[in-house]
């Protein structure tokens, strides 16, 4: 009993140690210190000041781009007026014959009784009838922002970005050449 008793207590000293050793090397590897491509945390407090200061810094997506503000620009929808078929709703209605069966008693006296109701239906469709007007987006509405020296790259100036409208009204307000930092919908205006 006592040896049985021992391996048992080897057993569990062994599996806390495992425990302690993969806790710490998960807090170890957890960080995305020193402006590495780490995975950072989920709350944004990875370090991402310069090395050795241990100031957190923001964390931006990884899409994200930054730049200094160029030009803005706001391309308005446009519509056109085309015909389409006119559809209406119709119906027709119509009766059927419904069949309802019950039974009674057990065994050998089990009788079965049916009975028939009718019931009133009403079928719908959609037919055309004629045609309709209505307007047919050509361009949808964008919103588009320029950026120079996008990514700290002094090369790459005039480079256009489609926005959403409160990065828009961001770069609006912001001053020429102001840093500016917008996560894009799509390159290009």
């Amino acid at each position: 009993m006592t040896r049985g008793g021992d391996v048992f207590g080897k057993r569990l000293i062994v599996a806390g140690v495992t425990a302690v050793l993969i806790a710490g090397l998960g807090a170890c590897g957890g960080g995305g210190g020193g402006g590495s491509a780490g995975t950072g945390s989920a709350s944004g407090t990875g370090q991402s000041g310069p090395a050795g200061t241990g100031q957190a810094g923001p964390s931006p997506t990884p899409d994200a781009v930054s730049g200094l503000r160029d030009q803005v620009r706001h391309v308005t929808a446009r519509t056109t007026r085309a015909p389409r078929p006119h559809m209406v709703r119709r119906c027709t209605t119509g009766t059927r014959r419904v069949s309802h069966t019950s039974s009674s008693g057990t065994g050998s006296r089990r009788r079965t009784h049916t009975s028939y109701t009718t019931e009133h239906y009403q079928h719908c469709t959609k037919v055309r009838s004629g045609t309709e007007t209505y307007k047919r987006l050509v361009r949808p509405e964008r919103w588009c922002v320029s950026l120079d020296d996008v990514d700290r790259n002094t090369a790459r100036d005039d480079v256009w970005y489609q926005v959403d409208r409160s990065a828009y009204d961001k770069a609006v307000a912001a001053d020429e050449h102001a840093p500016l930092t917008f996560v894009p919908k799509d390159p290009g205006c």
